[in-house]
């Protein structure tokens, strides 16, 4: 059977014309095309159990660059949990072991950035339990709290959907601007098979979040407003992430689709002159 890299060349050779940049210098990128682990001057990583009650275990050695691509792998492969503490009602402590194991890149404390325009060209995992997410959020976080910090999904899938989506704080429960689509409705697996390219271009206005130039939504940054903090997070410093998580909402993840891979062709960011 080829693999899944022979099919991953083969997209390569038809490649997607590139985004019109008319206006924007490049500010930051990775081509992904040295052998090995991704460049650590650029990514970091997120660590263990993270969020949602997700079941993959985070860590460094599921990202790999490989014939001029990133792959990211999440595996179904039991690993003992450090943390593990069998009275704690915490659920990242409470499990000896996560059953998947998978890899979150981050530039956070490496590249922060406010407006611009950023492309990225990939191929993803739609079957069933898969969730790949291309994102990013509010430098602040930490100190500012989620959702205050603010989210910006470029690129997410679950349960055959692709998103396109914001969130922020709002008065009683997290504020979410979400689109979803079908990807059925574009071909189901055969759209799946293929490399596209997503773009966010984000103004001290607006964010406009398409894939293939199709739009998937628009953000209005004015009316993104914190409930409580007054503030507008969306005219602040984001960091980039880059991930494959398992079973959204508990769906499930069928051994026959592991290991689920996110194959990331480049990403990009530009800015215009002056920002």
């Amino acid at each position: 059977m080829p693999s899944i890299f022979l099919f991953a060349a083969l997209a390569l050779g038809h490649p997607l014309p590139a985004a019109d940049t008319s206006g924007y210098a490049l500010v930051w990128s990775d081509e992904f095309d040295t052998p090995g682990r991704p460049d650590p001057a650029k990514w970091d990583y997120e660590l263990g159990f993270v969020r949602n009650r997700e079941p993959q275990w985070y860590r460094p050695e599921n990202a790999t660059c490989r014939d001029g691509l990133l792959v990211i792998e999440a595996r179904k492969e039991r690993v003992p949990n450090p943390g593990f503490d069998s009275a704690s009602g915490d659920w990242k402590r409470n499990r000896p072991f996560a059953e998947y194991t998978s890899s979150c890149l981050i530039t956070k404390g490496k590249f922060q950035f406010t407006y611009g325009r950023v492309v990225m060209r990939a191929k993803i995992d739609i079957r069933k339990g898969s969730w790949p997410a291309f994102w990013m959020l509010g430098a602040k976080r930490g100190p500012v709290h989620w959702p205050a910090c603010g989210e910006v999904d470029i690129m997410e899938f679950y349960r055959g959907n692709l998103l396109a989506n914001a969130a922020w704080e709002g008065e009683q429960q997290t504020a979410w601007d979400e689109a979803k689509w079908p990807v059925a409705a574009w071909g189901g697996e055969k759209w799946g098979e293929q490399f596209h390219e997503w773009e966010l271009i984000w103004d001290e206005n607006e964010m406009v979040i398409s894939v293939d130039g199709k739009v998937l939504n628009t953000i209005d940054v004015k009316a993104a407003k914190n409930a409580r903090k007054g503030d507008l997070p969306f005219r602040d410093d984001f960091y980039l992430l880059l991930n494959v998580a398992l079973g959204h909402g508990g769906e499930e993840i069928p051994d026959a689709h592991m290991p689920s891979r996110l194959l990331v062709d480049y990403v990009r960011v530009y800015q215009r002159s002056g920002k």
